[in-house]
């Protein structure tokens, strides 16, 4: 889509300051890690990022705390302006103490919707119902019907609530609808192959 030289004029901010808790900035750590070692190949990777979607008005914005582009690879994108790279596929918020009042999330909720992205997650660790999707159905974001994961549309997996150390409830990725096999983090992969080596180096000393 083209752009006039008004519209080609307009800043779009790239940081604003916000405060953030140490759990919050953790949860959103956690999960962009797993997102980018599973998808940077295939996907570009947003964590915090403002994404605009009106090339005329700047204040009209989001930042998810994570969201994942199918298409391209990922890159050190500064923002994400949809009308150049689409609207996203997947975008996840966490909720924390300072945003969690209903009228907060049905404003949320109305820009994703204005955004177009495909699969909204919701993750409040605090809920009682800490996870929540709403999936584009036309113009609408319907909310699913959920018990306690949900099958991402989009991501090779299922979305579950797992216990971490240090910050207790997270959102993860798994493989498999029992959350047994989570999408791991960098950490947790150079884990996984060190007690495999270590295992392996047990069986050619028996």
């Amino acid at each position: 889509m083209g752009m006039s030289g008004a519209e080609q004029r307009v800043h779009f901010p790239v940081e604003a300051e916000v405060p953030e808790s140490k759990r919050h900035l953790q949860l959103r750590t956690l999960l962009f890690q797993f997102l980018e070692l599973a998808f940077a190949k295939e996907a570009a990777i947003g964590c915090d990022q403002f994404v605009y979607w009106d090339p005329t008005d700047p204040r009209v914005c989001l930042a998810p705390d994570a969201f994942v582009r199918f298409g391209q690879p990922d890159d050190l994108f500064q923002t994400w302006k949809v009308w150049e790279r689409g609207a996203p596929h997947v975008a996840v918020e966490i909720i924390s103490s300072s945003d969690n009042s209903d009228a907060d999330w049905r404003e949320k909720l109305a820009k994703y919707r204005s955004l177009g992205v495909s699969e909204l997650v919701r993750f409040d660790p605090e809920s009682s119902e800490p996870l929540r999707v709403w999936d584009l159905v036309g113009s609408e974001l319907v909310e699913r019907a959920l018990a306690e994961r949900a099958q991402s549309r989009y991501l090779r997996g299922c979305w579950v609530i797992a216990e971490q150390p240090s910050v207790g409830r997270a959102l993860r990725l798994s493989r498999d609808e029992d959350g047994m096999v989570l999408y791991p983090t960098p950490a947790e992969a150079a884990e996984q192959r060190v007690r495999e080596l270590e295992a392996e180096l047990r069986r050619r000393q028996s």
